[in-house]
């Protein structure tokens, strides 16, 4: 019987191979420098995860040592008295001034950045964007002390038109009523930490915007399209995910900031319904008032707060995380 022969104008037939030599292939074709670079990146991952373990370890034990101690509710006691004797402390206005305060600084300055990242990328001209960016880029190296003497000597003082017309405006909802006091109070850190936080989340959205398709930008503009409706249909639901990264940068240095908070905030244990009066305190400024003078049990009982501000930063960014996975099919992404 004839078998069939391969005509002169047929390519030849090659077989496929298999996923073993394939896979033998690619081992054979790995380079060293691409082996090395694999097992750095591995182990920077592995040891990130341990030193995360050993971080959150050492809070646990430390914080159960104060936690045996203590002869008041830990989470709703509004005390922190570590000296007496059986010793009183909660955090109940510490968990509400962090909360609170980066609530406000988040509420400012999200809105903002966003409109400064696509003025930047869209809408400002070349020669203008570029020495606005380098200003942001700027302020967001400016170390917090600054940021804090700065709220102290010339935000503090320049508040009380604010606060005046709040209490005389909205006063009568609790919220915004003032006593007059000084206006060193949840309001005046929440707005300080909103200028801190600014530049940040300015700088990582403008980035995204940037890698927005052109193609996406241009279809839009060939259905007739205005700016605006560009920005809407094209460029936010692309870097929906990336503002969203870029907000919890600005939340994560939110919650832990220490010395601006401590230089502008009069701290006290008392739950104020009213933003506009003095009072209050967040995790990371009664860590720092207090820590020089504590004892080494008042260390434990600081730690304790530490280790709660741990937790509250892990859930926002799990949260987060969560947000990002649901939301990146509609990026645009994938197109």
């Amino acid at each position: 019987m004839d078998t069939p022969t391969q005509t002169a104008d047929a390519p030849p037939r090659t077989l496929r191979p298999s996923p073993a030599e394939q896979k033998r292939a690619a081992r054979g074709a790995t380079r060293p420098g691409d082996r090395i670079f694999l097992g750095l990146s591995r182990g920077s991952g592995i040891l990130l995860l341990v030193i995360m373990a050993a971080i959150a370890v050492f809070l646990t034990y430390r914080a159960a040592l104060a936690l045996s101690k203590d002869d008041a509710n830990f989470l709703t006691a509004f005390e922190w008295n570590t000296g007496l004797v059986p010793p009183k402390f909660g955090i109940a206005v510490l968990a509400f001034g962090t909360v609170v305060s980066s609530i406000i600084a988040m509420v400012i300055a999200v809105p903002i950045a966003v409109a400064i990242a696509l003025f930047l990328t869209h809408y400002a001209p070349r020669r203008l964007s570029g020495p606005i960016a380098y200003v942001i880029d700027l302020l967001a190296a400016v170390p917090s002390i600054v940021y804090g003497l700065w709220g102290a000597l010339i935000l503090v003082p320049h508040m009380n038109g604010l606060f005046g017309w709040l209490d005389d405006y909205l006063g009568w909802t609790g919220v915004f009523s003032w006593d007059q006091g000084p206006p060193r109070s949840m309001l005046t850190v929440g707005v300080l930490l909103a200028i801190m936080i600014l530049p940040i989340i300015t700088n990582v959205s403008r980035e995204v915007f940037r890698q927005v398709p052109r193609t996406h930008e241009e279809a839009a503009l060939a259905l007739g399209a205005t700016r605006w409706e560009v920005v809407r249909m094209a460029v936010l639901p692309f870097g929906r995910s990336g503002v969203i990264s870029a907000s919890m940068l600005g939340l994560g240095r939110a919650l832990g900031e220490t010395m601006a908070v401590a230089t502008v905030l009069s701290p006290d244990f008392d739950l104020h319904a009213s933003l506009l009066n003095s009072g209050g305190g967040t995790f990371a400024q009664n860590i720092a008032s207090k820590f020089s003078e504590a004892t080494e049990f008042g260390r434990d009982a600081l730690i304790a707060s530490g280790l709660v501000l741990f937790v509250i930063t892990l859930l926002v960014n799990g949260a987060a995380r969560a947000i990002i996975a649901r939301r990146k099919e509609y990026s645009g992404a994938h197109a």
